[in-house]
């Protein structure tokens, strides 16, 4: 007998049992209690998470959450927790109350491990002690979204406005704040790259404004409702000019300023952050946190290079079906360079050509997917002061209807938007059905506690999202086989994110070396493989987490309908690994095999 398969049996005879058992417990009422102190607590320790989630109650904090005496308080409040979960036996727990038993069980020992590496990992922003934000990363980049009446701060009533006027005065103390831990770093020896502070500084003045009214942070007074009375109009637009004046572009400034003349000269010429003390274990747990996985870094970049090997074959088929004469290298010179493929004169007209794609695929999804967000959805482009920097991505909605699902385009020069970079594979990832399927299916369970709600891992959401890309020719999509080479590149630009990261973080290669590894096997822009690159640098580990989790999900659903056959129903699949929301991946393999042997 296959080993796979009798493995499954094992698997199926004990989940059956257990199933069984489970059915008959009723919900866990002092866990549930537990689970809802722990994320009532956890929402104001990290008010700007709270926020993220629609919590209200906390919009007027803004924390320095890197300082040491703000980490001892969070230390305090996971050991709080885990003595609090050592009561439970998970044994006697049902199905539902189990996953959230281990879930939170593993989520803690990650966030204390954290904690003693100087690291903390949260839904909104990852710092530590002498890094608060980086070029990628971090309060000021996301502070101008929040503020500008348009992104996950809401601005509705006069206690928002109220709410925000708070938080945004306490800028000034975060801005100090982060100053002393940039310059503690300086001290220890515990500083970025020299790339990544370059970047930092023009995003930082490009919110620096002589002009009140051109301010990204004026946008609320613009979006002032009008039923708020003539003397709370006149009293909150004196507040919001004061603090956009005196708190928070001077805040800019000084940042900007302290980058450039104290920081950057102090900045280290190294990419990796082995090159850190103590930066080899961080790696090493960063891996972890990042994949939710025991695979060695090494075991990581060796799949990653079979990955670009295998996927590279598969470009050169589609390569021979276009009969392009020449090498692969060239054919990735001409889709960066040939202007057929940069047919835009606008960004509304880049943003047209997303929603027919939307349009495209709706039939599709209908049949592989039974469980469908109830979230509205809604496509933008990217603010200019930080389109520069970005990439596409997805801002999660929420279920009462005030916020949508938002999918960011970043577009610079639409004259120079190209089509072939992956326009349609990045769509299905960070749009439909990818992260705002499974972003607002995860917090519309009403059956979750609110910690699981919102919870994320990138092994899980990321892996999913670069799984949903491979659905393309399934939802109607890569029609154009340049439109195919485009998905492939995506796909192989996950597969050399293992390759590189591991590369740079164990000094393996060098940041040119690893710009030049991406450009030998994608069609990027030098520019585009240099934001990359660098992104990784500041971020390690995370970059790991999109090929990890979607070659597990693709292991899994060729494992069951291999062994289901007939039974095996695509879209049932898919709600299954959707319903329940983030989970390491240990986790949700036990609950796939579980459901699978249901079938």
């Amino acid at each position: 007998m296959n080993k796979i398969i009798y493995s499954f049996l094992i698997i199926a005879a004990l989940s059956c049992n257990s199933n069984k058992h489970s059915r008959e417990i009723s919900s866990n009422v002092d866990l549930a209690n537990t689970l809802e102190n722990y994320y009532d607590e956890r929402m104001e320790l990290f008010p700007l998470e709270a926020t993220y989630n629609g919590d209200t109650r906390y919009n007027h904090l803004l924390p320095a959450d890197f300082t040491d005496s703000y980490r001892t308080r969070l230390k305090d409040f996971f050991i709080k927790y885990k003595q609090a979960l050592s009561k439970f036996d998970p044994a006697t727990l049902n199905d539902n109350d189990k996953k959230s038993y281990d879930i939170l069980s593993y989520d803690i020992d990650m966030e204390l491990r954290g904690l003693d590496l100087n690291f903390m990992g949260s839904t909104f922003l990852n710092d530590n002690i002498y890094i608060p934000f980086d070029q990628f990363n971090g309060l000021p980049l996301i502070f101008g979204q929040m503020g500008s009446g348009s992104g996950i701060q809401p601005f509705k009533t006069v206690k928002d406005y109220e709410n925000w006027l708070e938080r945004a005065t306490a800028f000034s103390v975060w801005t100090d704040s982060a100053i002393v831990a940039f310059k503690k770093g300086i001290e220890n020896n515990y500083v970025l790259p020299k790339a990544a502070v370059i970047k930092m500084i023009p995003q930082m003045l490009d919110l620096v404004t002589s002009d009140t009214n051109n301010s990204l942070f004026y946008g609320p007074v613009q979006l002032m409702p009008d039923d708020f009375s003539d003397a709370d109009k006149k009293r909150l637009t004196a507040g919001y000019i004061d603090v956009i004046n005196n708190i928070i572009v001077p805040s800019y400034k000084k940042l900007a300023d302290f980058l450039q003349t104290e920081y950057l000269p102090k900045a280290r010429s190294t990419s990796g952050i082995n090159a850190l003390p103590g930066g080899d274990s961080l790696y090493t747990y960063l891996v972890k946190y990042w994949t939710t996985t025991n695979n060695t870094p090494d075991k990581i970049y060796q799949t990653g290079l079979l990955e670009v090997s295998r996927i590279r074959d598969e470009m050169e088929m589609v390569k021979n079906q276009l009969a392009f004469k020449g090498s692969l290298d060239s054919l990735f010179t001409f889709m960066r360079t040939d202007k057929q493929f940069m047919p835009f004169k606008t960004a509304e007209e880049v943003l047209v050509a997303t929603r027919k794609i939307q349009e495209r695929i709706d039939p599709n999804l209908k049949k592989m997917f039974s469980l469908m967000p109830q979230t509205k959805f809604e496509i933008r482009q990217t603010e200019d002061f930080r389109a520069a920097s970005a990439s596409a991505e997805y801002y999660p909605g929420l279920p009462d209807g005030s916020r949508p699902g938002i999918y960011y385009i970043p577009i610079v020069d639409a004259t120079k938007f190209n089509i072939t970079n992956g326009m349609e594979s990045t769509f299905l990832h960070e749009a439909l059905p990818g992260h705002h399927f499974q972003i607002s299916i995860q917090s519309e369970n009403n059956d979750l506690p609110a910690f699981r709600k919102y919870i994320w891992y990138g092994a899980y959401g990321e892996g999913y999202a670069l799984y949903c890309e491979s659905l393309g020719k399934e939802l109607g999509l890569y029609t154009d086989p340049y439109q195919h080479l485009g998905a492939l590149g995506d796909e192989i630009w996950r597969a050399i994110r293992l390759v590189v990261d591991v590369a740079i973080h164990t000094g393996k290669m060098t940041r040119e070396e690893a710009i030049n590894y991406m450009m030998q096997n994608l069609a990027i822009s030098k520019d585009g493989a240099v934001a990359e690159i660098e992104r990784y640098m500041v971020n390690p580990g995370q970059a790991l987490s999109y090929k990890t989790g979607s070659l597990k999900i693709w292991e899994l659903r060729n494992k069951y309908s291999n062994i289901l056959g007939d039974k095996f129903n695509l879209a049932a699949f898919h709600d299954e690994y959707l319903k329940d929301g983030c989970m390491p991946l240990d986790i949700i393999e036990r609950s796939m095999d579980e459901w699978a042997n249901k079938q």
